[in-house]
């Protein structure tokens, strides 16, 4: 049997009877340490045999005085090291051998891939006190790492996890670094991304042709902070791909970094060197902190304080990073090079740090490529040459009633496995065409990928089949059957089509798809009906309108559907999408209400495209139906003055959102602000005609547009109560499931869950599966997979 140097024989036994043991251990338990934690546990235990890594997960023999051998399996789960994630310990007595000592075997390949490859994970504390020590020799080394810490799931192209297996394949180690890598007794043992400066990837600076002139000495960090402290836009390649970055206290500077994205007022992230330097802008409590500083390290929105006033020197965001969001959206360092960048002398103290990606495309992660899509978008390169195998976005986390809610998950989350309360047969869900992430399932495991992006162009489908064609590799899925969205154009659905094969391809109703994936985070078991509420901009309704105001009973197996919004029409489509005064306009127009010129809807709308509305909505031109309450909301922020033209999705949506935070929480209910619920055959329909009047009325009276939004949010949390209320008196449901990119806002989702529990309703919501349409691809798994499973 081959083993790693540094075998340890096992000391003499203590007297008992003596037996063999095979171990297999299954989760994220490759590339965290594990096989050295096991190797220091056999020999605290005096046991003898070996650990290895192979497809199927860690496999041990151990073999000593039985009640060391029965201690060895009940520690091998609780005492794993910090970045394991043990899903099931399996045992199996085997003849003993009288082995001596205890090795560490190579790695196998064979047989099936049932381990899970660890997420990228940020540096730590060991790794960050080496890069800040002259004496160490790795001192200021961009790529830092040890087995606690640094790219994992970004790196690997197949399985086992070893070094061979990972883009760090063609970096041989140094003797150094050799010895480490080889020594069980070192937090370095068989870390596959390990290196230094002798033998690592190479950090190098690339000015483009408007880089201001710096003097970079052969200091690739210091040619890159020279670059953005005389204002420029710096591309940084990092974990997943590049981020754009500028000094985000500087106004031009962001301002033109907008520009040249063509970005419209979209919110830009912030990276900050540490919780303090942001401490004086948001809201951040306990959890936002835990968020921040820990191995994750999201992009985590928080609150912005009414007031900043900062101490001297303590730096301030320009207004253009997040213009009319509530929120901003920050982040540490999570890589070593963004901790030397910020903090290099003379380094702007807050960074934006924004996708690095031509606006629709996705985020570039090929050296080449970034030279040439990002050179019109920055002026300089602060690269490396360790590849990146997969695109993998920052993640974006908020706190929602004291709990997190992921909004993004991609970064730092992904690829680990979602836990199923039902079985699927191997699948692939595609998901949706915003927002896309995909979705690998097999037994009683989902994996999502990492936030693909929109669907709209040849790039983004290109790099959607890379990036499916990688989760099947490390997850050992292969698809028997495909499921899309029900939308027939959408373009997420052309390419299952295009790529099924002989293989079926299943198509989910949206809202379904969103009710299932929130009652399959949250373990509701098969047969289980809720009353699931489904809101969001679009989703293809089984009528052929665009729905978006969804009151669904539902389970996995299919959904009844119970209420929903009153049908307006859509003007346009998209266009209606785009400029959010032509949604008021309809729906004022389906109310009844006059669209009197004063109104700031109307005053909004150009008097010649305000004719054409007219005699559009009267003759019911391209108008399609729709119930979507995103449009609700488009609504009532121009109606109330707040946004007339989006630039980015749901803008009008997030601007009526920060419009109400800036009520307070003391604002009451307001009777006036109504929903009229029909009484009809079929579904329940929620007129808001009176809810349009008493916004006409306010408006009128000059009343705040930040006390319109908050009376508005309260009306829809009564609405959503009320319509459960009449579905658990009709079916005798209680439990309730909240999901949609509606309930990405945190005040609408708080208001429901209060308003809903203190009527005697079980609350579901999502916390690590977006509500939104990143969390599609979950749902049209367990909808399909379970319902192929059934007929084959």
């Amino acid at each position: 049997m081959s083993t790693a140097p540094g075998v340890r024989p096992a000391p003499p036994p203590d007297a008992g009877p003596v037996r063999r043991v095979r171990v297999v251990v299954r989760g994220v338990v490759q590339g965290v340490g594990f096989r050295p934690f096991v190797y220091g546990l056999a020999g605290e235990l005096r046991l003898a045999g070996h650990v290895t890594n192979t497809g199927d997960g860690v496999v041990v023999e151990v073999e000593g005085v039985s009640s060391a051998v029965d201690r060895f399996c009940a520690r091998v789960a609780p005492d794993a090291p910090p970045l394991a994630v043990v899903e099931s310990v399996e045992t199996r007595e085997l003849p003993v051998t009288r082995e001596t000592g205890f090795g560490i075997v190579a790695s196998r390949s064979d047989g099936p891939v049932r381990t899970l490859v660890a997420p990228d994970t940020a540096t730590c504390d060991d790794c960050l006190a080496e890069l800040g020590d002259p004496g160490d020799r790795r001192h200021r080394h961009p790529f830092v790492t040890c087995t606690h810490c640094g790219p994992r799931f970004t790196v690997v192209t197949g399985l086992p996890y070893d070094r061979e297996h990972t883009t760090m394949a063609g970096f041989p180690l140094c003797p150094d670094c050799d010895r480490e890598y080889r020594d069980p007794g070192d937090r370095r043992f068989h870390a596959q991304p390990v290196a230094c400066p002798a033998c690592g990837p190479r950090l190098r600076f690339v000015a483009g042709p408007r880089c201001p002139s710096t003097d970079p000495g052969g200091d690739p960090v210091g040619a890159a902070v020279a670059l953005l402290a005389a204002g420029g836009v710096l591309a940084v390649k990092g974990l997943g791909g590049y981020h754009l970055a500028c000094d985000a206290t500087r106004p031009q500077v962001v301002a033109e970094l907008r520009r040249r994205k063509a970005r419209g007022d979209k919110p830009f992230a912030l990276m900050a060197r540490d919780a303090a330097d942001v401490g004086h802008l948001v809201r951040m409590g306990a959890a936002e902190r835990e968020l921040l500083t820990g191995r994750v390290r999201p992009v985590v929105l928080m609150r912005r304080r009414p007031d900043v006033r900062p101490a001297p020197g303590a730096p301030v965001p320009a207004d253009a990073v997040a213009p009319g969001s509530p929120d901003l959206g920050v982040m540490l360092p999570y890589t070593p090079v963004h901790h030397l960048l910020l903090g290099a002398p003379g380094a702007p103290r807050l960074l934006v740090m924004t996708s690095g990606n031509v606006s629709g495309e996705p985020i570039v992660t090929d050296d080449d490529e970034a030279l040439e899509r990002l050179a019109g978008l920055a002026d300089g390169w602060l690269t490396h040459d360790r590849p990146v195998q997969v695109p993998c976005d920052d993640s974006v986390v908020r706190v929602c009633d004291g709990e997190p809610l992921v909004l993004r998950r991609s970064r730092g989350y992904v690829p680990l496995p979602v836990t199923l309360p039902v079985e699927v047969v191997p699948a692939l869900a595609v998901g949706g065409d915003l927002k896309n992430v995909f979705c690998l399932g097999e037994g009683g495991r989902a994996w999502l990928s990492a936030h693909v992006g929109d669907m709209d162009g040849l790039a983004a489908q290109e790099a959607f089949g890379r990036a499916e064609r990688h989760l099947e590799s490390v997850t050992g899925v292969r698809p028997a059957l495909l499921a899309a969205d029900a939308h027939p154009g959408y373009r997420s659905g052309a390419w299952a089509r295009r790529h099924a094969g002989d293989r079926p391809v299943l198509r989910v109703q949206h809202h379904h798809a969103h009710i299932a994936s929130v009652l399959a985070e949250n373990g509701v078991p098969e047969g289980d009906r809720v009353i699931g509420v489904a809101l969001d901009g679009t989703g293809h309704g089984d009528d052929g309108a665009v729905w978006g105001g969804e009151f669904l009973l539902a389970d996995y197996d299919g959904f009844r559907r119970f209420a929903h919004l009153a049908y307006v029409p859509l003007p346009g489509g998209d266009a209606a999408v785009r400029r959010p005064y032509r949604m008021a306009l309809a729906h004022l127009y389906a109310a009844g209400l006059a669209l009197d010129p004063d109104l700031p809807c109307a005053a909004a709308c150009p008097p010649g495209e305000l004719d054409v509305l007219r005699a559009q909505l009267t003759r019911g031109l391209n108008c399609v139906p729709t119930s979507s309450m995103g449009r609700l909301f488009d609504a009532v922020s121009s109606l109330a003055g707040v946004c007339h033209h989006a630039g980015y999705e749901a803008q009008a949506a997030i601007e009526l959102e920060a419009a109400a935070v800036r009520a307070g929480d003391g604002e009451p209910p307001d009777p006036r602000y109504a929903f009229r619920l029909t009484d009809g055959r079929g579904p329940l329909a929620a007129l808001p005609g009176p809810l349009l009047a008493a916004v006409v009325e306010d408006v009128r009276r000059r009343v705040p547009p930040a006390v319109i939004a908050a009376r508005f949010h309260l009306a829809v949390a009564r609405l959503v109560t009320e319509v459960c209320g009449a579905a658990r008196a009709a079916a005798g449901l209680r439990t309730v499931a909240l999901t949609g990119g509606v309930f990405s806002n945190a005040l609408l989702s708080s208001a429901c869950a209060r308003e809903l529990r203190a009527a005697g309703f079980t609350v579901l919501r999502h916390r690590d599966v977006p509500p939104n349409d990143g969390g599609l691809a979950l749902g049209q798994l367990v909808v399909a997979g379970r319902a192929g499973a059934g007929s084959r």
